[in-house]
């Protein structure tokens, strides 16, 4: 199942690219009022790890992803 399906199944917002993940972890994005704020969040995290992108961009971006896979808040990327 892919990113878009995974997050329409949970009835929320779907982030499809780089610009509104980054855009949100770093509050140049405005998120929807209708959907919570550390979800966004977590969703913006789950896209960059899922699509491999994290680990091309700022090292802190890098970081973050493992220590948010390591505290089980995010997930790390499926291998298809």
């Amino acid at each position: 199942m892919n990113q878009q399906k995974k997050q329409k199944n949970l009835n929320l917002f779907v982030i499809t690219d780089l610009y509104t993940a980054c855009g949100i972890i770093e509050d140049f994005v405005e998120i929807p009022h209708n959907v919570d704020t550390e979800q966004a969040h977590v969703m913006a995290w789950q896209y960059l790890i899922d699509t491999d992108v994290v680990w091309t961009l700022q090292g802190w971006y890098g970081r973050t992803a493992q220590d948010l896979i390591a505290r089980g808040i995010c997930t790390p990327a499926r291998e298809e």
